[in-house]
């Protein structure tokens, strides 16, 4: 880690308090690894908010594998943008339903439209994106 720098907040008492109940449910020891966390989220999500910026992502997504074709739809548009998807984890999670998790990394402009074609996918019933860096420069 690189030199500390010690600062002063001043902070309501009972933002304090709401604070502290937060990050003790979190399993945090200190004050001071939390704030740098909040610093932390606050700069990588100002990073994949700029579309040339490197970013990893994970893609959670959620179908019925029975739709026609969907699973061949969504695994060649994976095929199309193999430079961007790092891998995949498959999961039966009923008769009917299968959550799909890709690891997908580039351009943050490239990975979130990625995410939308796939989201977007007809049949495909819940998605989301959640994007983070290799963590360099944090």
């Amino acid at each position: 880690m690189s030199d500390l720098s010690r600062i002063g907040v001043a902070i309501d008492s009972k933002l304090l308090e709401k604070f502290d109940d937060h990050i003790a449910r979190r399993g945090y020891t200190n004050r001071s690894e939390a704030f740098r966390d909040l610093i932390r989220d606050a700069l990588i999500e100002k990073t994949a908010q700029r579309p040339d910026s490197q970013v990893v992502g994970t893609l959670t997504l959620v179908y019925d594998h029975h739709v026609r074709m969907l699973s061949d739809r969504l695994t060649e548009m994976q095929h199309d943008h193999y430079n961007h998807v790092l891998s995949t984890l498959h999961v039966h999670l009923d008769h009917d339903n299968c959550l799909e998790v890709l690891i997908l990394k580039g351009k943050a402009g490239m990975v979130q439209k990625l995410a939308d074609a796939l989201i977007s996918t007809k049949g495909v019933k819940h998605g989301r994106l959640t994007i983070t860096t290799s963590g360099a420069g944090l």
